[in-house]
């Protein structure tokens, strides 16, 4: 029973911050629940035979499961050129994104940059740079080398730096000389 208790804790501790990786592996609200949901569910089941820090094991669940997910070439969302009615009262989406269209917001631009890294480098961005874990403790996580870790890290800095979703400056050089 206190293995239990112990378990419960823990949930009701980190599951918050086991979301907030899980958001930045798979930038979707609901495949991140699932993937915390799975991670515990996984850990659930070994958490007796944990030794140490029970979140490392639990976060390289998080990757290992990210990494090997199935892949569906449906998702249950159909596309469809009519956006729904909003609810009186409520501006609809497309209103509120053409009021702040004028203003660009560095975070979007980073979470799409991020989006189109491999997987395993968006892992290694995560865990090092969003949980400020050490080159080490991210090789621990990702069952890998620290050499991996570095150069997953190195392309994935590389790749960034070419993201042209990062580069304002040139996008508002180049519509002011197109004027």
């Amino acid at each position: 029973m206190a293995e239990r208790d112990d378990f419960d804790t823990f949930v009701a501790s980190r599951s918050t911050a086991l979301l907030r990786i899980a958001f930045l592996l798979t930038h979707d609200r609901g495949l991140a629940e699932d993937l915390v949901q799975t991670a515990l569910a996984k850990a659930w089941f070994a958490w007796g035979r944990i030794e140490g820090n029970p979140e490392t094991y639990v976060r390289r669940i998080l990757v290992n499961t990210y990494s090997s997910w199935w892949r569906r070439k449906w998702n249950g969302e159909q596309a469809t050129d009519q956006l729904p009615e909003s609810p009186p009262g409520r501006p609809s989406a497309a209103a509120a994104r053409h009021a702040a269209a004028g203003q660009i917001d560095d975070r979007t631009d980073l979470w799409q940059a991020l989006a189109h890294l491999p997987k395993r480098q968006r892992a290694v961005v995560v865990l090092r740079f969003y949980e400020d874990l050490s080159e080490i403790e991210t090789a621990e996580v990702m069952q890998c080398s620290v050499g991996t870790v570095k150069s997953q890290a190195s392309r994935a800095l590389a790749k960034l730096r070419l993201d042209p979703a990062l580069h304002h400056d040139e996008r508002t050089t180049r519509a002011g000389e197109a004027r």
